[in-house]
């Protein structure tokens, strides 16, 4: 069983995927089995991973009721302990970084979740600068009334604590997903890294009005009606200040 399960969800993405697929291909680490679930692209996306099938454990290309839908065959797939999402376009931040986890992992193999800071980079593959939402030095399920204080790129969670993405959610599943997780895990480890660099074009990025309506009714759900308003107006009042 390996350690963790790299899961990459594709759908015509020529012009990404190459990126994603050097950046694992490069990883000095090696406990690691890597998962491709593409939606039945028909560009040249297969044709790059093609030429990289030397990483990839399992690719499976067919038809699929969209991003969670696919995310959630990657899950079932996984044989890892830790499941890490890794999408078309994302990158892991370093050569090193699955090395470095391993070792975290020789020090906290007990940890239900590890997590780390985000790097941003654009379409033309430009640094942008660290995510404005910093992964806090502790984390648990209240850290989430305040967001996603941590980048869905950069957190791995333990297979077995881990629900399927609720395909009722279309652009905000993540957060979800993430959530459910915190509320069942014992131990969350803060790596002390930067995990990975996020494609700011992300799915959520482009449906961000749709994305914040689903994020309040989930956190309405979790965290009662008048708790989540109050995160609200204190984050408003943050960002006013920022400025």
């Amino acid at each position: 069983m390996p350690l963790i399960s790299i899961i990459t969800v594709v759908y015509n993405s020529e012009k990404y995927i190459e990126r994603t697929l050097q950046s694992i291909a490069s990883q000095s680490g090696t406990d690691y089995e890597y998962i491709i679930i593409d939606g039945g692209s028909t560009d040249a996306t297969l044709s790059i991973i093609e030429k990289y099938k030397h990483i990839v454990s399992l690719l499976i290309s067919e038809p699929d009721k969209g991003l969670y839908d696919a995310m959630n065959k990657g899950l079932r797939a996984a044989k890892g302990k830790y499941v890490w999402y890794i999408n078309s376009g994302d990158k892991l931040y370093n050569n090193d970084v699955i090395k470095n986890l391993e070792q975290c992992y020789a020090l906290h193999s007990d940890a239900d979740i590890f997590y780390g800071q985000t790097q941003l980079v654009d379409e033309q593959n430009h640094v942008l600068g660290m995510r404005k939402k910093t992964a806090p030095k502790h984390l648990d399920a209240d850290s989430f009334k305040w967001g996603m204080v941590v980048c869905h790129q950069s957190i791995l969670i333990n297979k077995a604590i881990a629900n399927e993405y609720n395909l009722n959610y279309k652009v905000d599943a993540d957060y979800l997903w993430v959530l459910e997780a915190l509320e069942k895990s014992q131990k969350n480890v803060n790596t002390g890294m930067i995990l990975s660099q996020y494609l700011e074009n992300g799915f959520s990025v482009k449906n961000r009005k749709k994305a914040n309506m689903e994020r309040m009714k989930i956190m309405i759900s979790h965290y009662g009606f008048f708790a989540t308003i109050w995160a609200h107006v204190k984050i408003a009042l943050k960002y006013i200040q920022s400025k």
